[in-house]
This record gives C-alpha cells, structure tokens and sequence, in this order.
C-alpha cells in the first residue's frame, strides 16, 4: 500500500464515530511485571495511551486480562476480554475493539499499545485523518508500526477470519490485505516498545531531555 499523503493540519479533538482500544493485553514477560502499571514520569503506561487517544475519540475502551493491575487501572474506561480460546496476539484485542466499537455506533477503531509511551502528538489525529473511511496504519524506520492504526468497523469480518482455528497471523500482513493506508512519520524512536526495565529508564531520559528542550 502506497503511503498516504500527510493531511494538512488535521483535527486535534476528538473524531466523531471514532473509538479508541488501549492493547495491555500481554503477559510481559520480558519486562519483569505488568507493563500497563509501570510508571513513566509519575504516570502508568497504559494512562499514556488513554490520554492520547482520548484526545482524538470519542470514547476509549482498554483490552485487558482478565484480574490484571490493567483492568483497575481502567477506572471507568470499558475493560474488553479476549474471547476464551482466542489466540495470543493483539488481533484477538482489536476484535473484541471492533465489536465494541460497532455495538456503540461508531465507523471505526483507533488501536494503541500501553507500552509505547514517547508516540507522536499529532499520531492519531493523522491516523484518522489519512484512513478516509477505511484504514491507516503508522510507517517509520521503513516499516509499519501496525499496532499503530485505524481500523473500520466494516474489518471485523476480516479479523475473525483471520484468527479463526487459533491462527494469528501477521498484524500488519492483514492491515495490507483490507488496504490501509500508510501514514508516514518521521522520528521512528517515537514508536519505540518499552520490553525491559531498561528500555524504560531510557524513556524516562528521553522524556526528560525533550521536557528540558522546551524550557
């Protein structure tokens, strides 16, 4: 899919039928603890991703297991389980988002991993702006940042099928194959994951550097 052209100025408050999907559904296993609860800058993970996607939907559910520390962290945000059987992958979360996302009115779902925390400000607003009425998906460092996307209501179908019989197939393969547009942005540290303890105290200085730059 070819990338999408960037959209002038595009809005920066909430999209009217857009939801928004906090992925904290893994087992972080690398990470030592549940990574939706870890503090950045006085403030968890999975909160980041909430406030970012609140500011560009109009509601935003969070995909958790069930008796996690991201099920409390919700608050009053809606907590989605992955049917019983589902496989383990993120596109068990984003179907249960689009079932949600349908049974609430809206055309489509804007996805975020908990554990990205440095994404761009402008991500969703260009996100949604360069879906139209289908879907979008992130590109940096030469590749897509698939858990980084805009998925239409009309997709569900699609993801269904595809983790049918417990397969789960690549993220970004199945955004191809219903035709998302590619958005381009240009600082790929941005989209970095957080694995490790490490990587988040690397976050921790980055942040720290960027808050200083703006003094």
């Amino acid at each position: 899919m070819a990338p999408a052209e960037n959209p002038a100025d595009p809005p920066s408050v909430p999209a009217e039928g857009v939801a928004g999907l906090v992925l904290s559904g893994g087992r972080s296993s690398r990470f030592g603890g549940e990574k939706a609860a870890a503090p950045l800058d006085g403030k968890p993970l999975l909160t980041w991703a909430a406030e970012r996607l609140q500011a560009s939907c109009a509601e935003v559910a969070v995909s958790a297991r069930p008796g996690s520390e991201a099920e409390v962290l919700a608050g009053s945000m809606p907590v989605l389980h992955d049917r019983p059987g589902d496989p383990d992958g993120p596109l068990a979360g984003v179907r249960a988002g689009l079932e949600w996302a349908r049974g609430i009115g809206a055309w489509a779902l804007a996805v975020s991993p908990c554990d990205a925390p440095l994404l761009p400000d402008d991500l969703y607003p260009r996100l949604i702006a360069g879906a139209g009425n289908g879907a979008a998906v992130a590109q940096a460092g030469g590749r897509p940042q698939s858990l980084c996307a805009v998925w239409p209501v009309s997709a569900l179908p699609a993801v269904e099928a595809a983790i049918a019989g417990g397969e789960h197939p690549a993220v970004w393969r199945l955004l191809d194959e219903i035709g998302a547009a590619r958005v381009p942005f240009d600082d790929a540290e941005a989209f970095a994951n957080l694995n490790t303890r490490e990587d988040l105290a690397q976050a921790q200085n980055r942040l720290k550097r960027a808050q200083a730059a703006k003094r």
